[in-house]
């Protein structure tokens, strides 16, 4: 029997010791646990290449704000109810509140805008219109040196629908990127080595697209002659997603020779399901063990991961977390909601460990890793699913000039854009721009 399961005592084991012919009550020594396996993953010895990177974490449905937010703020702040799990890690990460997407409609089409800050419904005879998330601008700079240029992971594979999507990163069009949800899948694509057969069909998969591309060029050049205002607008579009596909094609094409990273499979538990509730603390720690190796081998810079898509997800112990967001204001709710908090930041901070614990030139892996974690809409004291006030927390990244340790709260209500703090993180990556989305600056106060 697995070592998460203790052997349930059944009730004539105990009606035979106690030497009684009664009828039991069910008791807890009767039922098989449903505790996960602790995870056995170890970071690794060695040191990592110092290079800016940023993973976006994403819990969907908003938190119990009540329990959430600090009722002090500044570098003296007192740790709030929940957050009080954080407490090992209080130098290295920075409580935001008072965020929030000013463009957004809010409820469960958070997860689309969180990174984008779009107005999905900004364009006339549209029901949707997303834009470029932040973490694609910083792929397109610093996925020229990766044989990715980002990764998407979600507990759900492939984009979702609009509104519900299963992904947090979308092109330059708003188009969604497909994300992973298999731990197995997400590793073998990173680090199982291909053979000369494999590399062979995926150079001359790459020749078919590019040959498709071109053809798609130039009949659409053809066709451009032709078409009134509205469309060649939207052929514009269409061709941009195509010189982008050129170039990602172009980009794969020079690694497909490149020995992946030597990996071993050692204390990965990569067969934890995300749809499983029993699984579920498996899942993400597995999860966020992988995004820990990619960045250590650099296979990429940039990872963003839904937790959950939202108006779904599970709680550490399988609790339904959607249900638990439209709380009403109920008391038991709200505990209950505070509870899959605690343990969604527990999985949070176990991450920051491994990162602290990896030596990297004169600090450590997580002193040059920006970690945004947070939702794209707050439950509120009633559950009505706002845009506004926005549970945030921004960590790690020292060396990179973040400076941590303390809460900076805004009013709600006129609050700088969570924009502010995606354009910060850009310019720590390296990206020169002043401007993304409706941002207004970067976010005093955060380095």
């Amino acid at each position: 029997m697995p070592s998460f399961f203790h052997r349930p005592l059944s009730r004539r084991h105990v009606l035979r010791a106690a030497g009684a012919a009664l009828t039991l009550p069910l008791l807890e020594a009767m039922t098989p646990s449903l505790s996960a396996a602790p995870s056995t993953f170890k970071p690794w010895d060695k040191s990592a290449a110092p290079h800016p990177r940023m993973i976006c974490c994403y819990i969907p449905n908003g938190v119990n704000i009540i329990d959430w937010v600090p009722a002090t703020s500044g570098d003296k702040y007192t740790f709030s109810p929940t957050l009080e799990v954080m407490k090992e890690h209080r130098s290295d990460f920075t409580v935001l509140s008072g965020m929030g997407h000013p463009n957004s409609q809010g409820g469960h089409s958070g997860a689309d805008t969180w990174l984008t800050a779009a107005n999905l419904k900004a364009k006339p005879g549209a029901d949707y219109s997303n834009s470029i998330s932040a973490d694609q601008l910083a792929a397109e700079l610093h996925g020229k040196q990766t044989r990715f240029s980002s990764l998407q992971l979600s507990d759900m594979s492939g984009t979702g629908g609009s509104g519900h999507s299963h992904t947090l990163s979308f092109d330059i069009n708003g188009s969604p990127l497909p994300a992973e949800n298999s731990p197995r899948r997400l590793f073998e694509r990173l680090f199982v080595p291909d053979s000369a057969g494999d590399r062979a069909a995926t150079l001359k998969r790459y020749a078919e697209r590019k040959s498709i591309l071109d053809d798609i060029a130039s009949e659409s050049k053809a066709l451009d002659k032709n078409l009134g205002a509205n469309d060649r607008r939207k052929l514009d579009e269409y061709l941009s997603s195509v010189r982008q596909t050129e170039k990602q094609v172009g980009r794969l094409q020079g690694w497909v020779d490149v020995p992946k990273p030597n990996v071993p499979e050692t204390g990965l538990q990569l067969g934890s399901q995300p749809g499983n509730g029993h699984d579920r603390p498996m899942w993400l720690d597995v999860m966020l063990e992988v995004a820990y190796l990619t960045f250590i081998t650099d296979a990429t810079r940039v990872i963003t991961f839904e937790w959950s898509r939202e108006a779904g997800g599970h709680g550490g112990g399988g609790e339904n977390h959607h249900e638990l967001s439209h709380h009403g204001g109920d008391a038991g709710m709200l505990s209950k909601l505070a509870t899959i908090d605690k343990f969604h930041l527990s999985r949070l901070a176990r991450f920051m460990g491994m990162l602290k614990s990896t030596a990297e030139a004169d600090s450590n892996m997580l002193d040059r890793t920006m970690i945004l974690y947070g939702s794209g809409m707050n439950p509120g004291k009633g559950g009505e699913h706002s845009p506004k006030n926005i549970p945030t927390l921004m960590a790690g990244g020292a060396k990179l000039g973040f400076k941590h340790g303390k809460h900076l709260a805004f009013d709600a209500d006129k609050h700088p854009p969570l924009s502010n703090v995606l354009l910060t993180m850009l310019q720590k990556m390296g990206v020169e721009t002043n401007k993304f989305a409706d941002a207004t600056g970067t976010l005093t106060g955060l380095v």
